[in-house]
């Protein structure tokens, strides 16, 4: 199942990955964010989204390695894909029916939040 993955670009940003190329993804305590990240699973595709001003997803990663010893605390290891040619802005992800029931939309609090297949497809073309 694929993922997207919000992060604070002042904070940690999608070029920040690409630079280091394999960060592991950590800072999450909203309790259902912490279960998809122990949920993930190696090779499951990522978006990475920039809140704050930016609101948009900007590029993909792919998970590494998930170990889940402190279930409080998943340790998911990620690494870099390539930034998207076409960022997509919140708004036209809520315009998007696809969208019409995600948790992105409908929890924008949300840090990770799972993907159908057809969502992460409209996301990266």
């Amino acid at each position: 199942m694929p993922y997207l993955l919000k992060t604070e670009p002042e904070a940690y940003s999608f070029a920040d990955l690409e630079r280091e190329r394999e960060t592991v993804w950590d800072g999450v305590t909203n309790p259902v964010a912490v279960r998809h990240l122990g949920e993930m699973k190696a090779g499951e595709k990522l978006v990475i989204y920039h809140t704050g001003d930016e609101r948009q997803a900007v590029g993909t990663a792919t998970v590494v390695s998930v170990d889940g010893a402190n279930p409080k605390n998943p340790a998911v290891k990620i690494k870099a894909g390539h930034a998207l040619k076409e960022p997509r802005t919140l708004a036209s992800i809520k315009e998007h029916k696809l969208f019409a029931d995600s948790p992105l939309v409908r929890q924008g609090r949300l840090s990770v939040v799972p993907l159908t297949s057809e969502q992460y497809d409209w996301l990266v073309k």
